[in-house]
């Protein structure tokens, strides 16, 4: 085993924490140029606050089942599925957390997810293509990484991002209207200043839900590696998810039925057909995936 590989875990969690910064930075300067331009800085924080928080209670709350329901999981049993259901068992006594509830996806496309809030509303969901072209290593490192986002609270973290890309996208649009409607501050002496804040607050208005999408792109891609790391620190076996990670790689029809952009990160690869390499890296919520086998394999 590779010694360098819990600091390789520690580096991702920091740089995820430092990305998670920007997006909070990015916030709060569109909640304060927000409350400059209706003349009161505290209260356009509280507006950029008070849409947060009801972004986060929606997804909070219907975010799991919604997602089941549109992909058409089914659950498993021990007696439906005894090699999954056996496998999920040993990997999740090897991390430390409570059985996930696991599911199937009746779909060719070699893929799985894992959704839930904390460790223990945690779920595991593969599809019947991974069943059938897996063998128990290859499928016990898939479970691995997916049990790794449960334990690291992955889930919930990219449910943070997702609030606050869509606070971010909001807020935005409220401030791009604020400056078409007029607002309240910067009025008298102030003239030569009000025209530098409408500059400043509509180049971020502008560009901030594009910057923030692209943090969220990269908060997953970090989140990938570190369960890919953690994978390898609970089977004690880096072949194992190269040689799955290999055949997803190779699967001639990786679209999955009901995936889609909202979705994509939770995948443990993109479950969509992918073109354009430039374009494909820049806006993708996983890292490349022979990267990802290159750097298993040197653990």
């Amino acid at each position: 085993m590779d010694k360098s590989l819990f600091e390789r875990v520690r580096r991702n969690k920091q740089r995820t924490w430092l990305v998670f910064f920007l997006f909070y930075l990015i916030f709060l300067a569109l909640g304060s140029i927000l409350g400059l331009v209706w003349g009161d800085i505290t209260f356009g924080i509280i507006i950029a606050f008070i849409v947060a928080v009801f972004y986060f209670l929606i997804m909070y709350w219907s975010a799991e089942s919604a997602i089941l329901a549109a992909m058409d999981a089914k659950p498993v049993t021990p007696q439906s599925h005894p090699v999954l259901y056996n496998v999920v068992d040993g990997m999740r006594i090897a991390a430390g957390i409570p059985m996930p509830k696991v599911y199937v996806i009746d779909d060719t496309a070699l893929n799985a997810f894992a959704t839930g809030r904390d460790p223990e509303r945690g779920v595991i969901v593969v599809t019947s293509g991974l069943l059938a072209k897996l063998d128990r290593r290859e499928l016990e490192g898939v479970i691995a990484h997916e049990m790794s986002h449960i334990k690291n609270y992955d889930i919930r973290v990219m449910l943070y991002s997702a609030v606050m890309v869509g606070a971010i996208l909001l807020l935005s649009d409220i401030l791009l209207r604020s400056f078409l409607w007029g607002g309240k501050g910067g009025s008298g002496k102030g003239g030569q200043a009000r025209i530098v804040l409408i500059l400043i607050g509509l180049a971020l208005a502008i560009l901030a839900p594009f910057i923030a999408q692209l943090i969220q792109l990269a908060v997953s891609r970090r989140r990938e590696y570190l369960a890919d790391a953690d994978a390898v620190v609970l089977t004690r076996y880096p072949k194992g998810l190269a040689g799955a990670l290999r055949k997803i790689k190779s699967d001639p029809d990786p679209l999955v039925d009901h995936a889609n952009k909202a979705t994509a990160h939770m995948f443990i690869n993109v479950p969509f057909r992918q073109h354009g390499r430039f374009w494909q890296s820049l806006f993708s919520t996983h890292p490349p995936i022979d990267e990802r086998i290159a750097i298993i394999e040197r653990m």
